[in-house]
């Protein structure tokens, strides 16, 4: 089937074929015409589908004739992050380029005054996330009294956020009379139910099982201790042929001081995650996208519907918590048909998450022998740390060991070492092997045990509840001062 056989406008479909889309996705396939049509739609997919041209396309047609009124825009899009949205703006531009359609982006992190004015202007598209929408609303500053159209977007990253109570209420704000567009990738109940209250009999299209990853994406996973995960990683970095990639963190400060430890080892490398302001966080995406950047280590705010052309990696460096948001990470390598790797850095404290996981996406995940990874040749010190001053020749010792170490001065593992030790790729097949729980790791040698255990006990202490004689006071000897011997004054 081609585009052109969707219902779309000449000119749209002319458009696309420049933009380099050639055939429609399944989602887009069946998507698009019962949009056209004014049906409410149910949409279930996976991660990097086509969802966004799924309903883009739609409404650039349906949208092609009116014009806004000012404050009140004819299209609302809510999406759970501003990455998302600023990236839903982005093929609204590509895609809407011969139409004279208006659009206003309203993400957190950016000038109500600037935004305020696209709504004065009146607009056809809106964009954006619940928290700021509301703000907007409060104010005054729009009215959403004409929707024709309104999209959810990732509606289960939305329950996750905790965004649901606020998109009831901005559908509450919404005419009856209008066409909701409800898509997901994965269903659960929840889910289920807010599909029901908004949807008016939906159609429904499911185009791959939910919660299920791409099957062009090799999924492996390393067993490391935990203090051992940052030495692994940068091993895994170096044999791989790792041309750009996603390191996931579960929480916010693991991001930053992973992505310096990153930066201090020679990794090109960036840091992305929900409390950097937005204009960094817009100018580090751009970064990764346009190759300037190859490493970029962030939360899952990064692991939502971002389309980043030709990602061949994703590391998780935490195993995710919940075992969907596997999917919505591997889910960013992989895409269009694409070959992509997903690895996954393991302690023995996550072997129900791991199975969990294997369960989730119906398959065994290898695991990879990363136990060469523990010669003396790689770098024992996770960080290069400061030297101590003193008699152990301060900074010029601590310097003479890191160039002992790779016998260049520098601190780094050269990094054609690795690979010529390994002999082969750290990928290659390794047969199954079953999780294991890790012990605690060996402990120091014997009689290391705590400090100032092998010291002879501590003097016991004078009790002066005791009948024992005076003894001399230290510090006086055997003289004691006369003045001191004489009766003290009656008072």
């Amino acid at each position: 089937m081609e585009f052109s056989d969707l219902g779309l406008s000449l000119d749209l479909v002319r458009r696309v074929a420049e933009v380099g889309y050639q055939k429609p996705t399944p989602i887009q396939e069946q998507a698009i015409p019962h949009i056209l049509q004014g049906r409410d739609i149910l949409g279930c997919a996976q991660t990097g589908t086509g969802k966004t041209a799924s309903f883009t396309l739609p409404m650039i047609d349906i949208l092609a004739s009116g014009r806004a009124k000012a404050r009140m825009p004819r299209s609302l899009i809510l999406e759970p992050t501003r990455e998302l949205a600023a990236q839903v703006a982005t093929n609204f531009e590509t895609m809407g380029r011969d139409h004279k359609l208006s659009m206003a982006l309203l993400i957190g992190g950016e000038s109500f005054t600037d935004q305020i004015k696209k709504l004065d202007r009146g607009v056809d598209v809106l964009i954006g996330t619940p928290g700021r929408l509301i703000d907007l609303f409060e104010r005054g500053n729009i009215l959403l009294s004409d929707i024709k159209i309104f999209v959810i977007d990732e509606a289960d990253r939305m329950l996750d956020m905790g965004f649901i109570p606020d998109i009831e209420r901005i559908v509450s704000l919404l005419p009856r009379i209008r066409q909701t567009l409800f898509f997901s990738a994965t269903m659960p109940t929840e889910i289920r139910r807010l599909a029901d209250a908004f949807l008016v009999n939906p159609r429904e299209i499911t185009v791959a099982p939910p919660a299920s990853p791409a099957e062009t994406v090799d999924h492996r996973y390393a067993l490391v201790y935990e203090g051992d995960k940052r030495k692994v990683l940068r091993q895994l970095l170096r044999v791989s042929e790792v041309r750009n990639a996603l390191i996931f963190c579960n929480r916010k400060k693991d991001v930053s001081h992973l992505a310096q430890s990153l930066e201090r080892h020679g990794f090109n490398v960036g840091a992305l995650h929900g409390d950097m302001p937005q204009v960094r966080r817009t100018a580090t995406l751009e970064g990764f996208k346009d190759g300037r950047i190859n490493l970029l280590v962030c939360s899952d705010v990064a692991a939502r519907g971002l389309d980043i052309a030709g990602l061949s990696h994703v590391f998780n460096f935490d195993v995710p918590i919940n075992p969907e948001d596997y999917v919505h990470r591997i889910g960013r390598t992989g895409r269009a048909g694409r070959s992509g790797q997903a690895v996954t850095l393991a302690t023995g404290e996550d072997g129900k998450q791991i199975a969990a996981i294997a369960k989730l996406i119906s398959r065994d995940i290898p695991r990879i022998d990363v136990s060469g990874f523990d010669s003396p040749s790689f770098e024992d010190d996770d960080e290069v740390r400061p030297a101590r001053k003193g008699r152990s020749g301060g900074k010029h010792k601590s310097k003479d060991r890191r160039k002992d170490r790779d016998g260049a001065g520098n601190g780094r593992t050269p990094a054609s070492e690795p690979a010529e030790r390994l002999g082969a790729s750290a990928f290659d097949a390794i047969p199954d092997r079953p999780f294991e729980r890790l012990d605690t790791p060996p402990s120091t040698a014997a009689g290391s045990g705590r400090r100032g255990e092998d010291r002879p006990a501590r003097r016991r202490q004078r009790d002066f509840s005791s009948d024992e004689p005076d003894q001399p006071v230290v510090g006086f000897g055997d003289h004691v001062p006369e003045f001191l011997k004489r009766p003290a004054r009656p008072a």
